[in-house]
């Protein structure tokens, strides 16, 4: 197994299409064809299925994609560490974070980086927190930003902010004044919530059960997949939602929304890597400029 028969099947696996993953590789569709048919032969198993003129993942290729994309990123870490100069002029850090993260808290750290290494080309792509583990483990970043909880053995992680999430509802909710509410009316009320996956969400239903209350009660009536889709939703009447204080300000603020009276408890943003790979000098000066003291 060669590293161009590894390009050429992610290639062609993440477009579907054998034509399309030729052309990003600049190579003949013949070409390719012969490097995927070599590597099934060589082992004996069927990557893709031919369906007409498209191609799709067979069980073993949708298993094999995410070890071949690992096995190209550690190959382009080896590369990496013999090819770094000594000094930052030069180079590339992949980042991605999960929605708040990457919004509220990392621009500025994003700005002093680039700052004082102007020469690094900086790339962010943002998600949330499962998927932000996954290409961090898939080699697809070389560090993670998350506000969840994930467990992950072959990812190391450190905190490096710590965040609040408040209750919110519009202004003119029968709790968004008076007494907070109790166990009880938290589950009879009724919620707009982002998707499961994401941090917000794990870390809402964890301070939940901490406080003897079922999440899965909750009256979830839509899932949204974004702060600000939940923070314009729940200015529609009687809901209930929750999101970052970062988040939530600008809204709370401008008397759009109202913070309900019931404490959840802190949750931490944290930095993910990997722990078997090369971590690039761009990627160990962008960590040194990040809180040591949470």
């Amino acid at each position: 197994m060669t590293l161009e028969q590894l390009r050429i099947f992610v290639a062609v696996a993440e477009r579907q299409h054998l034509t399309r993953g030729a052309a990003a590789l600049h190579l003949s569709p013949s070409a390719v064809s012969t490097a995927i048919r070599a590597l099934e032969d060589r082992y004996g198993a069927r990557l893709f299925n031919r369906v007409g003129r498209q191609i799709e993942l067979t069980d073993t290729g949708q298993r094999f994609l995410p070890e071949a994309r690992a096995a190209l990123a550690a190959a382009a870490a080896a590369e990496l560490s013999l090819a770094e100069s000594t000094s930052l002029t030069a180079g590339s850090l992949r980042l991605q974070a999960s929605q708040t993260v990457a919004a509220y808290w990392l621009p500025l750290v994003l700005m002093r980086f680039r700052a004082q290494y102007p020469g690094v080309a900086l790339s962010l792509e943002i998600g949330n927190t499962e998927s932000v583990a996954r290409q961090v483990r898939e080699g697809g970043a070389d560090l993670g930003f998350i506000e969840g909880e994930v467990d992950e053995p072959l990812l190391a992680m450190r905190v490096v902010a710590a965040d609040r999430l408040v209750l919110l509802a519009a202004p003119e909710h029968p709790w968004a004044t008076g007494r907070p509410p109790d166990a009880a009316q938290l589950t009879a009320g009724r919620w707009i919530l982002r998707e499961r996956g994401s941090g917000t969400r794990s870390a809402f239903e964890a301070s939940l059960r901490a406080d003897g209350i079922d999440p899965d009660a909750l009256d979830v009536v839509l899932t949204l997949p974004s702060n600000e889709a939940i923070l314009s939703a729940l200015g529609a009447g009687a809901y209930l939602g929750v999101a970052s204080g970062r988040v939530a300000a600008a809204a709370l603020a401008a008397g759009q929304l109202a913070r309900l009276d019931y404490a959840l408890r802190p949750r931490p943003f944290r930095m993910l890597w990997h722990k078997s790979r090369y971590l690039t000098r761009a990627a160990r000066a962008f960590e040194a400029m990040l809180p040591h003291d949470f």
